[in-house]
């Protein structure tokens, strides 16, 4: 079905066609535009939207995995379709065990979930089949983003051994607090147990074959925009390099389609404070050096660029208006005409989320009309994935209510606005098409400018990246302070009855603030140690053989499979620091 019917009974398009009768300008516009689904994708990579899947993909994380897994199973109450997107505390994203260190007590479970061991992953994502055809989880992880994704891909596996023996489990002894509505126990009865050690070795690894072939999302990865911006970087940069090129072998050798083993991010670069034209140059010179570095391994570009994903921030400057059609038409070009590689691999998926640093404590309310408008610019520029950010995350972790606030906000604009209900609404205004030529053209100069500098990694040397994106932050900010740039509610249209902050308004302060409470942080750490003490000697093993395959310059993601199944994350990286090294900044 091609159209839909209005309330007027128009018969509305799902994709408009152009009006155009000269041969030449028909030329033209195919070599530029052409229709969604076909080369150089600028209007998007597939033909039609899924009618059975919506965009919505909400990031959460905070506490211990129970609490998460609740937040998850809200979020996803009465849909058809599970995309879940996870945040990790700082002390996971740093690779570290939960502690009582009070550098490391004070940020356990706060701003992200505490995962340290593959039974936190499995209790994370319990009460979801990680198998089913529309469930997809994503992961927002970098420097021990290989550990992680190890925990979740054998979680996966375990839940299928599960289901293979049918043992659903709702004993409460593995989970704190009652289970959420919706989640029937599934992915419970493995804590505490290997999956290869309940079936026999031949149907575990054909369990394991399955899973991997069919599980669906995306981990983070990306450890070129961790040193130019995000800073989360734990491991050497060419080590981490080898463990980003040891997963996706690993795919290659596997099978895994569904899943993508890298989320090529510019959304880090545009909250550190680049402009949409410099978020989106260094993060498509950041995929392509990927693609160079994969080639120099001997993988075959058609079998791994089908697993790299992108991740862009939107805002609300005009070139957002086309960041994804101008990312998709040059990553097309580039792959077809650069590496030969075939359709699937020139077209570029991303995901958006919306602008956090356009966030404002001052009149937090308005932080809603402005995501609204950017999850407008990300559905009708055809974003395969969205996440609307809560107004209140300017001052804390989204509460139940803000949440289901920002997820109605795609809700509307996907479901009850006409407007989206044609999928190419952008192709044919003339601002569309001068604006899609312009920032193509600053980001090809932008290319330019990184190559003088001997490319991504020879541009690192120098900081060029964060110097860029560092000048631009302060530009903004001096724009916004002196008022040139307008912020409404907070350099202009200020609320005159406003109180005046100072400190006997502190206790006045109504707003929920999510945080892990002592007991939440006392049981990631109670778990932990309770691993620790378990098999020690096997542990200590697996760890070493962990060491040797690094050493021998092995496939490390394929031993890290292995390795999670006894020890903790924090107990894998300080072993990785031994033969891989840590990482220091280049000054």
């Amino acid at each position: 079905n091609t159209k839909s019917e209005s309330l007027s009974h128009q018969m509305i398009p799902k994709v408009a066609l152009p009006n155009i009768e000269d041969d030449g300008q028909l030329f033209s516009w195919l070599a530029k535009e052409n229709v969604p689904g076909k080369f150089p994708f600028t209007a998007g990579v597939f033909p039609f939207k899924r009618s059975d899947e919506l965009s919505a993909r909400m990031f959460a994380g905070e506490g211990p995995s129970e609490r998460t897994n609740r937040r998850f199973h809200l979020l996803s109450k009465g849909q058809d379709y599970v995309r879940l997107s996870t945040a990790f505390d700082s002390v996971t994203l740093y690779g570290r065990d939960p502690a009582p260190r009070p550098d490391i007590w004070g940020k356990v479970g706060n701003s992200g979930v505490s995962i340290a061991t593959l039974d936190d992953a499995k209790r994370l994502y319990s009460g979801f089949d990680l198998c089913d055809a529309n469930t997809s989880v994503s992961m927002t992880i970098n420097g021990p983003a290989p550990i992680i994704l190890a925990f979740f891909l054998n979680a996966a596996i375990d839940q299928q051994v599960e289901n293979h023996l049918e043992q659903d489990s709702t004993d409460q002894q593995h989970y704190i607090g009652e289970l959420p509505e919706g989640h029937s126990g599934f992915g419970l009865a493995s804590i505490g147990k290997r999956g290869d050690s309940l079936v026999d070795d031949a149907t575990y690894h054909q369990i394991k074959k399955r899973t991997l072939e069919t599980v669906r999302g995306t981990v983070q990865a990306d450890i070129l925009k961790e040193d130019q911006a995000q800073n989360t970087c734990i491991f050497s940069t060419e080590f981490a390099l080898k463990l980003m090129g040891d997963v996706q072998q690993y795919y290659i050798d596997n099978g895994v389609r569904n899943h993508y083993s890298v989320s090529i991010s510019g959304y880090h670069i545009a909250e550190a404070g680049a402009n949409p034209i410099t978020q989106l140059a260094l993060t498509l010179a950041n995929g392509f050096t990927y693609v160079e570095y994969y080639r120099s391994r001997g993988m075959d570009v058609d079998a791994f660029a089908p697993n790299l994903s992108f991740f862009f921030s939107n805002g609300l400057d005009a070139e957002y208006t086309v960041i994804g059609r101008v990312a998709r038409r040059i990553w097309s070009v580039a792959m077809r005409d650069l590496y030969g590689a075939g359709e699937r691999s020139q077209k570029l998926k991303y995901h958006i989320q919306t602008s956090g640093r356009s966030l404002h404590a001052q009149e937090i309310d308005f932080n809603d009309i402005r995501t609204t408008l950017q999850a407008l610019l990300a559905i009708q520029d055809n974003a395969n994935s969205l996440h609307t950010n809560a107004y209140d995350e300017a001052i804390t972790t989204p509460t139940e209510e803000s949440v289901r606030r920002a997820l109605a906000i795609q809700l509307i604009v996907n479901q009850e606005s006409g407007w989206t209900k044609t999928e190419n609404p952008l192709q044919g205004a003339f601002i569309v098409d001068e604006l899609t030529d312009m920032v193509e053209a600053a980001v090809l100069e932008e290319f330019e400018a990184i190559s003088r500098r001997g490319g991504v990694l020879g541009a690192m040397e120098t900081m060029y990246q964060r110097s860029k994106i560092q000048d631009e932050s302060m530009y903004y900010e001096h724009l916004k302070h002196d008022g040139t740039l307008p912020i409404i509610g907070v350099n202009t249209f200020q609320n005159p009855n406003a109180a005046a902050f100072d400190e006997s308004a502190a206790d006045d302060f109504e707003m929920e603030l999510a945080r892990a409470t002592p007991e939440e942080k006392q049981a990631c750490l109670d778990r932990t140690n309770a691993l620790h003490e378990e098999k020690t000697d096997e542990t200590a093993a697996a760890l070493l053989r962990l060491q040797t395959v690094a050493r021998d310059d092995g496939n490390v993601f394929a031993e890290l499979m292995e390795t999670v199944k006894l020890a903790s994350l924090g107990q894998i990286t300080e072993s990785l620091f031994q033969v891989g090294g840590q990482y220091r900044r280049n000054m």
